[in-house]
C-alpha cells in the first residue's frame, strides 16, 4: 500500500506542478490578485515546491510527516480543481483549454485517491 501512495503522490505533484506551470501562462496572479507578477508568483511557489518533494521523500522513508504532506497535496490538487472551476463558471477565460481542463480533472481523480490511501496508510 505504501508503494501505491507514493506514486500516487508522484503523480499528484506532477499533475500540480504542471497546472502551475499552466497557470503561470493564464497569469493566475491577476486571477488572485497576488502583487509582484510572475516574480512573485514564482517566489511563492519555490518553497512550496521544496516541501512537497521533501514530504515525497518524508513519505518514501515512512515518517509521519509525509503522511501530513501527502493530505496537504491531496487538499490541494482539490482546491486546485474546486476554485478554477468555480471561476470557469463565473466566466473568466482562463483555464478552458482542454489541456488545461484535463489536467484539472485528473488532479480531481488523483487527489481523492491519494486521500484515501493516506488514512488507510496512517491507520
Amino acid at each position: 500500500m505504501n508503494g501505491i501512495l507514493f506514486w500516487l503522490y508522484l503523480i499528484n505533484l506532477t499533475l500540480l506542478i504542471l497546472h502551475e506551470m499552466d497557470s503561470a501562462y493564464w497569469q493566475e496572479w491577476k486571477l488572485f490578485h497576488i502583487p509582484g507578477g510572475i516574480g512573485g508568483f514564482l517566489l511563492i511557489h519555490l518553497p512550496l515546491w521544496v516541501l512537497a518533494l521533501y514530504g515525497l521523500v518524508l513519505l518514501h522513508d515512512g515518517m509521519l510527516a509525509g503522511l501530513v504532506l501527502s493530505l496537504v497535496l491531496s487538499f490541494a490538487g482539490l482546491f486546485a480543481f474546486g476554485i478554477h472551476t468555480w471561476f470557469i463558471h463565473k466566466g473568466h477565460p482562463e483555464f478552458r483549454l482542454p489541456v488545461s481542463r484535463g489536467v484539472l480533472w485528473a488532479l480531481l481523480l488523483i487527489s481523492p485517491a491519494q486521500a484515501v490511501f493516506t488514512i488507510l496508510v496512517w491507520r
